[in-house]
Protein backbone atom coordinates (compact mmCIF):
# COMPACT_ATOMS: atom_id res chain seq x y z
CA UNK A 1 0.00 0.00 0.00
CA UNK A 2 1.17 3.51 -1.03
CA UNK A 3 0.57 6.26 1.21
CA UNK A 4 -1.23 9.58 0.17
CA UNK A 5 -0.64 12.86 1.07
CA UNK A 6 -3.58 15.52 1.85
CA UNK A 7 -3.36 18.74 0.08
CA UNK A 8 -1.84 21.25 2.20
CA UNK A 9 -4.44 23.49 2.02
CA UNK A 10 -7.00 21.16 3.63
CA UNK A 11 -7.46 20.63 7.48
CA UNK A 12 -6.46 16.86 8.69
CA UNK A 13 -10.49 16.40 9.89
CA UNK A 14 -11.50 13.37 11.20
CA UNK A 15 -9.40 11.16 8.59
CA UNK A 16 -6.03 10.44 9.66
CA UNK A 17 -4.12 8.33 6.61
CA UNK A 18 -5.26 6.99 3.45
CA UNK A 19 -3.48 4.87 1.62
CA UNK A 20 -3.75 2.90 -1.37
CA UNK A 21 -2.48 0.32 -4.37
CA UNK A 22 -2.42 -0.75 -7.96
CA UNK A 23 -2.34 -3.91 -9.39
CA UNK A 24 -2.31 -4.07 -13.55
CA UNK A 25 -4.11 -7.81 -14.36
CA UNK A 26 -4.54 -9.50 -17.63
CA UNK A 27 -8.15 -8.39 -17.84
CA UNK A 28 -7.34 -4.70 -16.08
CA UNK A 29 -6.11 -3.67 -12.89
CA UNK A 30 -7.42 -4.27 -9.14
CA UNK A 31 -7.51 -1.69 -6.64
CA UNK A 32 -7.70 -1.20 -3.32
CA UNK A 33 -7.90 1.86 -1.36
CA UNK A 34 -8.06 2.62 3.15
CA UNK A 35 -9.31 5.75 5.12
CA UNK A 36 -8.14 5.35 8.42
CA UNK A 37 -10.14 7.61 10.99
CA UNK A 38 -13.47 8.25 12.34
CA UNK A 39 -15.49 6.99 9.49
CA UNK A 40 -18.78 8.01 10.91
CA UNK A 41 -17.60 11.92 10.82
CA UNK A 42 -17.16 11.90 6.86
CA UNK A 43 -20.17 11.88 4.26
CA UNK A 44 -20.04 8.37 2.46
CA UNK A 45 -22.66 8.06 0.17
CA UNK A 46 -25.34 5.28 0.37
CA UNK A 47 -25.09 2.12 -1.06
CA UNK A 48 -27.18 1.92 -4.46
CA UNK A 49 -27.31 -0.70 -7.30
CA UNK A 50 -24.10 -0.14 -9.32
CA UNK A 51 -24.17 1.64 -12.24
CA UNK A 52 -22.22 4.62 -14.50
CA UNK A 53 -22.74 7.55 -13.20
CA UNK A 54 -21.03 11.26 -13.70
CA UNK A 55 -19.77 13.75 -10.76
CA UNK A 56 -19.19 11.26 -8.60
CA UNK A 57 -15.95 13.52 -7.18
CA UNK A 58 -18.50 16.02 -5.53
CA UNK A 59 -18.60 13.67 -2.57
CA UNK A 60 -16.23 11.01 -1.01
CA UNK A 61 -14.63 8.56 -3.60
CA UNK A 62 -11.63 7.91 -5.12
CA UNK A 63 -9.77 7.87 -8.22
CA UNK A 64 -7.38 6.03 -10.34
CA UNK A 65 -5.36 8.47 -13.40
CA UNK A 66 -4.11 5.87 -16.05
CA UNK A 67 -1.23 7.15 -18.85
CA UNK A 68 0.37 4.79 -21.25
CA UNK A 69 4.18 6.02 -20.54
CA UNK A 70 5.50 8.61 -23.05
CA UNK A 71 1.61 9.18 -24.00
CA UNK A 72 -0.09 12.17 -23.55
CA UNK A 73 -3.44 10.35 -23.50
CA UNK A 74 -5.09 9.47 -20.19
CA UNK A 75 -8.17 7.34 -18.47
CA UNK A 76 -9.69 8.29 -15.12
CA UNK A 77 -11.61 6.25 -13.22
CA UNK A 78 -14.36 7.22 -10.35
CA UNK A 79 -14.43 4.92 -7.77
CA UNK A 80 -17.77 5.50 -5.20
CA UNK A 81 -18.33 4.13 -1.91
CA UNK A 82 -22.08 3.89 -2.76
CA UNK A 83 -20.91 1.16 -5.63
CA UNK A 84 -21.13 3.81 -8.75
CA UNK A 85 -18.53 4.69 -10.94
CA UNK A 86 -17.34 6.64 -13.71
CA UNK A 87 -15.03 6.12 -16.82
CA UNK A 88 -13.45 9.13 -18.84
CA UNK A 89 -11.03 9.00 -21.56
CA UNK A 90 -8.92 12.65 -22.64
CA UNK A 91 -6.58 13.67 -24.98
CA UNK A 92 -4.64 15.67 -22.98
CA UNK A 93 -4.37 17.84 -20.26
CA UNK A 94 -8.39 18.13 -19.20
CA UNK A 95 -8.86 18.22 -22.94
CA UNK A 96 -11.04 15.96 -25.14
CA UNK A 97 -13.04 13.72 -22.57
CA UNK A 98 -15.42 11.11 -23.62
CA UNK A 99 -16.39 8.06 -21.50
CA UNK A 100 -14.11 5.59 -21.76
CA UNK A 101 -15.10 1.99 -22.60
CA UNK A 102 -15.11 -0.39 -19.63
CA UNK A 103 -15.97 -4.50 -20.20
CA UNK A 104 -16.96 -5.01 -16.13
CA UNK A 105 -16.07 -2.80 -13.06
CA UNK A 106 -17.03 -4.30 -9.89
CA UNK A 107 -16.82 -2.29 -6.53
CA UNK A 108 -16.83 -3.70 -2.56
CA UNK A 109 -17.34 -1.79 0.39
CA UNK A 110 -16.79 -2.39 3.65
CA UNK A 111 -16.25 0.18 6.61
CA UNK A 112 -16.41 0.67 9.98
CA UNK A 113 -15.95 3.25 13.05
CA UNK A 114 -12.67 3.58 12.49
CA UNK A 115 -11.81 2.68 9.23
CA UNK A 116 -12.63 2.33 5.25
CA UNK A 117 -11.69 -0.77 2.73
CA UNK A 118 -12.85 -0.38 -0.90
CA UNK A 119 -11.48 -2.59 -3.45
CA UNK A 120 -12.30 -2.85 -7.17
CA UNK A 121 -11.62 -4.66 -10.07
CA UNK A 122 -11.92 -2.95 -13.60
CA UNK A 123 -11.79 -5.31 -16.62
CA UNK A 124 -10.72 -2.61 -19.09
CA UNK A 125 -7.73 -2.02 -21.91
CA UNK A 126 -5.07 -0.56 -19.79
CA UNK A 127 -1.89 -0.57 -21.52
CA UNK A 128 1.34 -1.03 -19.64
CA UNK A 129 3.90 0.07 -18.91
CA UNK A 130 1.94 3.31 -17.78
CA UNK A 131 2.52 6.14 -15.09
CA UNK A 132 -0.73 6.07 -12.67
CA UNK A 133 -2.03 8.19 -9.95
CA UNK A 134 -4.17 6.87 -6.86
CA UNK A 135 -6.43 10.04 -5.63
CA UNK A 136 -9.02 10.02 -2.78
CA UNK A 137 -11.41 12.47 -2.14
CA UNK A 138 -13.53 13.29 1.55
CA UNK A 139 -15.84 15.07 2.31
CA UNK A 140 -17.07 16.63 5.46
CA UNK A 141 -20.40 17.14 6.93
CA UNK A 142 -19.50 20.79 6.83
CA UNK A 143 -18.97 20.71 2.94
CA UNK A 144 -15.40 20.71 3.45
CA UNK A 145 -13.60 18.33 1.24
CA UNK A 146 -10.02 16.59 1.77
CA UNK A 147 -8.06 16.25 -1.11
CA UNK A 148 -5.33 13.09 -1.23
CA UNK A 149 -2.70 11.95 -3.86
CA UNK A 150 0.67 10.18 -4.00
CA UNK A 151 1.85 14.09 -4.94
CA UNK A 152 0.51 17.22 -5.83
CA UNK A 153 1.70 20.01 -8.74
CA UNK A 154 1.75 23.63 -7.07
CA UNK A 155 -1.06 25.49 -6.18
CA UNK A 156 -4.62 24.09 -6.10
CA UNK A 157 -5.14 20.05 -5.63
CA UNK A 158 -5.64 19.14 -9.20
CA UNK A 159 -5.42 15.47 -9.94
CA UNK A 160 -5.46 15.83 -13.34
CA UNK A 161 -2.01 17.23 -13.62
CA UNK A 162 0.54 14.36 -14.44
CA UNK A 163 2.71 15.71 -10.82
CA UNK A 164 0.45 13.14 -9.32
CA UNK A 165 0.92 10.31 -11.62
CA UNK A 166 3.54 8.56 -9.27
CA UNK A 167 4.01 5.03 -9.59
CA UNK A 168 4.90 2.86 -12.82
CA UNK A 169 2.93 0.10 -13.43
CA UNK A 170 4.15 -2.89 -16.03
CA UNK A 171 2.28 -6.34 -16.67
Amino acid sequence: MHPLMLHQTCNLGPIRAVTASVTATAQGCEAEFRLDGKIPAIILPPAVAPVRRDNLWKTTCFEIFWQPLGGTWYREFNLSPSGCWAAYDFDSFREGMRDAPVDALAISCVHDDEGLVLKASIAAELPAPAQVALNAIVEHPDGGMQFWALAFPPGKPEFHSEACRQLIIER
